[in-house]
C-alpha cells in the first residue's frame, strides 16, 4: 500500500467514526426527548446547553433506577384517595390549609411509593423520569404555593394549584 491509500483509508475511518458518534448522539437525544417530553425542553432552556441538559436527564434516569419505586397497595391507594377527597372538600372553607394538606399528602404518596422527598427540586427531577407529563403540574402547584406564602397568590391561584396537584396525585395513585 502506498502513502496515499493509507491516508485515504485513515480519513475514511475518521469519517466513519464521526458518523457513528453523531448517530449515537442523535439516538440518545431522541430517547431523552421521547422519555421526558416537555421536561426535555425545560432542561435545555434551564441549562442553556443541550449537552448539559441531556447529561442531567441521564443522571436523573440513573438515580431513579437505583430507587425502589413500587406501586401502592390497594389499602394505601384507598386511604390516600379518601384523604384527597377530604382535602378537596376542605378547599371550600379553607383554601390555604387545603393546599398545605395536599402538598403533604402528595409527599406521603411519593414516600410510600419509594421516592425520597427531602428536596423539592430533587423530587421534581425524580418524578420527571417516570411522570414527565405531570411533573410540570407539580412544579406549577409548588410555585403557586410558594407565591401564596409570600402573599402574592389569591384564592383563584390556589384553586389552580389544587388542580395541578390533583393531576400529579391521580397519576401517582392510579399507576400500577
Amino acid at each position: 500500500m502506498d502513502t496515499t491509500t493509507l491516508i485515504i483509508a485513515g480519513l475514511l475511518l475518521i469519517v466513519i467514526l464521526l458518523a457513528a458518534v453523531l448517530i449515537m448522539q442523535k439516538r440518545r437525544s431522541g430517547h431523552l426527548q421521547s422519555r421526558f417530553g416537555p421536561e426535555y425542553e425545560r432542561a435545555v432552556d434551564e441549562t442553556g446547553d443541550k449537552r448539559k441538559a441531556e447529561a442531567e436527564l441521564q443522571q436523573r434516569e440513573k438515580r431513579v433506577q437505583k430507587l425502589t419505586i413500587r406501586p401502592l397497595e390497594p389499602a394505601a391507594r384507598d386511604r390516600f384517595t379518601g384523604d384527597w377527597a377530604r382535602i378537596q372538600a376542605e378547599f371550600v372553607d379553607d383554601p390555604v390549609q387545603s393546599i398545605t394538606h395536599a402538598n403533604v399528602l402528595i409527599q406521603e404518596v411519593m414516600r410510600t411509593r419509594g421516592y425520597p422527598v427531602e428536596n423539592f427540586e430533587q423530587v421534581a427531577g425524580d418524578i420527571s423520569v417516570d411522570h414527565p407529563l405531570v411533573v410540570q403540574n407539580y412544579r406549577a402547584g409548588h410555585e403557586i404555593a410558594v407565591r401564596h406564602e409570600n402573599g402574592k397568590a389569591g384564592t383563584e391561584d390556589l384553586r389552580q394549584a389544587m388542580i395541578h396537584y390533583r393531576e400529579l396525585f391521580d397519576e401517582l395513585v392510579t399507576e400500577e
